[in-house]
């Protein structure tokens, strides 16, 4: 059973290579007839929002950081849903309203959310996430948000874990119907590839799930970031973390610019939220690294 185990595990890996060899083969071709997708400054009226992670404000699961975030000049902040301290405490109508009246009062939004207790409760492995997963996306739906993260680091990281995996992709398999019909996405955040990443994906089955990228954990672990991008697309990526751990941005090893040509031609729009570095303190590094960022990712792109 083993054998048969890991002989499906490579067909699928395999079969996440094809595609994205004939992605790649496709975005070659497009390059080389200049049709690349969506070029800078010509294409669609939507653009970009800059938000940042309530954890990396100092301000996790806190509805004080949608001030914080106004003050610094986000467009919005993605939440905390809670952890095992407060028992998740989003999940009560109470808690919601609190939040929601904050955000309005900031005018601020709520991008998206995520479980981040799930780096140290893994979903792999813990009974209990089954339900926080399930109950995450009563919040979104409550709340109008449409994303919601799970992260895999830490206790939960999934490299070299097939038996993890495939526990995942079952539970996934298990409630992704119930995200897709409230109309919300599972973004799946790990130290994987892409193309592991396209291998949970398919093995699960459904548009719901889809790949929360950050480009710092990407590139620290060694991947082509601007490959990955474009190899993923639009309808596999949900939302960004931008991270260039202790550097601010332009400074380090994150060229933005073409993080920005890789989603024109991916053809992705939407939440970029900054996560980390404090080089001139926490406000002035995420005013700084947000004022970067909106000049290669405007409103209106």
């Amino acid at each position: 059973m083993k054998w048969l185990s890991m002989t499906r595990r490579q067909m699928m890996l395999n079969s996440a290579r094809g595609a994205a060899g004939l992605s790649l083969a496709w975005i070659s071709a497009s390059c080389r007839s200049g049709s690349s997708g969506l070029s800078v400054g010509k294409s669609s009226k939507q653009g970009f929002k800059i938000g940042a992670c309530d954890w990396s404000l100092g301000k996790s699961s806190d509805p004080g950081s949608f001030e914080l975030a106004r003050l610094i000049g986000l467009d919005g902040v993605q939440v905390n849903i809670g952890g095992v301290k407060n028992d998740l405490h989003l999940r009560k109508p109470e808690v919601q309203k609190a939040f929601l009246e904050e955000a309005k009062k900031n005018r601020m939004e709520i991008a998206s959310f995520c479980l981040l207790d799930l780096n140290g409760v893994p979903y792999k492995s813990d009974p209990r996430t089954e339900q926080w997963v399930s109950d995450s996306i009563d919040v979104c739906k409550a709340m109008g948000v449409p994303v919601v993260m799970l992260p895999f680091f830490g206790k939960a990281d999934l490299r070299n874990d097939e038996k993890g995996a495939e526990v995942v992709v079952e539970r996934l398999k298990g409630v992704a119907p119930k995200a897709q019909k409230a109309g919300v996405t599972i973004g799946l955040e790990s130290q994987l590839s892409a193309e592991e990443h396209l291998d949970i994906i398919n093995r699960v089955g459904s548009p719901a799930v889809k790949v929360y990228y950050d480009v710092g954990n990407s590139h620290k672990n060694g991947y082509d970031i601007y490959t990955e991008i474009r190899l993923l697309g639009s309808r596999r990526l949900c939302e960004f973390h931008a991270k260039d751990y202790d550097n601010l941005f332009g400074r380090g090893k994150i060229d933005f610019k073409e993080v920005r040509r890789a989603m024109d031609d991916a053809g992705y729009r939407g939440w970029i939220q900054i996560e980390g570095a404090k080089p001139l303190g926490l406000a002035a590094s995420y005013r700084n690294n947000a004022e970067y960022l909106r000049r290669i990712f405007p409103r209106k792109a």
